[in-house]
């Protein structure tokens, strides 16, 4: 199902078109997107359903969006699927993309049943059998979580009708995972039954996806099955740099009293592997604490920048830089702002921050829109048509935001998107004396790109998925024709 956002005129939307202070403060329904060197290419309504990390995928010569989903709302738990006529829990979408001006919806996979956070199969990601040492070579995997109860691997090889091939179960939570393709090695967030924690990393090897074997269990000392005293802050997610690399970036927290933690992955993998506090810490190199206002929901790593204003310096020409992201997760301003910060870790025993990105909250009225205004989310890919070059980061009712990072010690904000609202588009509520006051915006909640160089936004509001492409300075950033 695909729909091109149709401009509004001044007669038809006279209030909002012709007022800019009022179209700062709400959006309504048949106005106009707000965009800055970004433009709308193709969109899908994804049944409707709340969305959270989008995996796009060459797959032969198809281009497929895999996208993961919350679960269901208090109004409507179990959408109706149009392709089967049923109602069912929000789960992952497939999309062929190939032509992103038409996407084509292909399959839903139920999840598990349950609303927002406690259903749903939130994460996803995709790995070609040809590449995994062990995995057949007919066949395309797709990792993806089952709400709280277990992580599933899928052959997706024909997309319109994967099949499931193995899970790993007995969880009491699960959420983003990290997957090396050419090693099969995963990073598994979960929630193992007697950890203290409610999400922790369990590290397997997927090389053979038919046939998982676990390696171990990590965590931060004090989250351990039998600790005493005060646990720590759960794991949120990770990214491995592969064994060429050798390291892995653990992010820890989520809107307060974050960390980033740097591990050595092959310690990780062939070290002391019994969860006791030495063995816990004997793969990690260093930490960087957060402040109590912030958290770490996604650590990016881009190792080995050049940076140009030291090009002609003796030393530290190149740098070792990771992106951290925070997540807001209280609707219109109701905590801390998070932002995008931007760590040097060249020395790794001593890293340190070195610049912050916000969105002016002037620029569009955020706190009064509705919803969530702060950062979420950075796009993953690191294939060369946008790494250490632009970063691309979900920031709810702020839409996306293109930042040139070429000098990461400044961050420089080239270009945004934010969606225009459809009917579908869910209400965000706050609670003022005992009454729920609640508002209608865009919840722009995860990005991702491709090789190509098409940016995909979802929305965490029922908005469905935008792809887009970059104008004017912004293309001219990524060097883009």
């Amino acid at each position: 199902m695909n729909r091109y956002v149709k401009s509004a005129t001044c007669l038809s939307l006279f209030f909002l078109a012709c007022n800019p202070s009022a179209y700062a403060q709400s959006q309504v329904i048949g106005a106009p997107p707000e965009a800055s060197n970004m433009k709308l290419v193709g969109w899908n309504d994804l049944q409707a359903r709340s969305a959270y990390q989008p995996t796009i995928h060459h797959q032969g010569d198809r281009w497929i969006a895999y996208i993961g989903h919350h679960g269901g709302t208090d109004d409507i738990p179990a959408p109706i699927n149009p392709l089967t006529g049923k109602a069912e829990p929000n789960g992952t979408s497939i999309v062929d993309v190939t032509d992103p001006a038409h996407p084509k919806y292909l399959r839903h996979i139920p999840g598990q049943a349950g609303k927002y956070e406690a259903g749903g199969a939130q994460m996803v990601r995709v790995c070609d059998g040809k590449t995994l040492p062990k995995g057949d070579r007919n066949a395309v995997y797709m990792l993806r979580t089952f709400g709280s109860e277990a992580h599933e691997i899928w052959n997706v090889a024909d997309p319109a009708n994967p099949v499931l091939v193995t899970r790993i179960g007995g969880l009491k939570d699960t959420h983003k995972s990290w997957w090396e393709c050419d090693t099969g090695i995963a990073f598994l967030v979960s929630g193992a039954p007697d950890w203290r924690t409610r999400r922790m990393t369990q590290v397997y090897d997927l090389s053979d996806p038919a046939h998982p074997v676990k390696i171990r269990d990590f965590g931060l000392p004090g989250q351990e099955p039998g600790a005493t005293g005060a646990v720590p802050t759960e794991v949120h997610g990770p990214i491995s740099t592969g064994p060429q690399g050798n390291r892995v970036f653990f992010g820890y927290g989520t809107d307060k009293g974050g960390m980033m933690q740097i591990v050595d992955r092959d310690k990780l993998i062939n070290g002391p592997k019994e969860p006791t506090p030495e063995n816990l810490r004997f793969p990690e190199i260093a930490r960087l604490p957060m402040s109590a206002f912030n958290g770490a929901h996604t650590t990016f790593p881009m190792l080995k920048m050049p940076i140009a204003e030291f090009a002609h310096d003796k030393d530290g020409q190149n740098r070792d830089i990771v992106m951290i992201v925070d997540e807001a997760i209280v609707n219109e301003c109701n905590e801390p702002r998070q932002m995008v910060w931007f760590a040097d870790v060249t020395v790794e025993k001593s890293p340190m921050m070195i610049s912050s990105y916000t969105v002016p909250e002037s620029s569009g009225s955020f706190c009064e829109r509705g919803g969530r205004f702060g950062s979420h989310s950075s796009n993953e890919s690191m294939a060369p048509v946008y790494y250490k070059k632009m970063a691309f980061i979900a920031f709810f009712n702020a839409g996306v935001r293109a930042l040139d990072i070429r000098d990461p010690y400044h961050p420089t904000e080239v270009g945004y998107f934010i969606p225009s609202i459809t009917a579908a588009t869910d209400k965000r509520c706050v609670t003022s004396e005992g009454q729920d006051h609640c508002k209608v915006a865009i919840q722009t909640n995860n990005v991702e790109t491709d090789d190509r160089g098409y940016i995909y936004i979802v929305d965490r509001a029922n908005t469905g998925m935008h792809i887009l492409e970059l104008t004017g300075a912004a293309r001219a950033v990524a060097g883009l024709p």
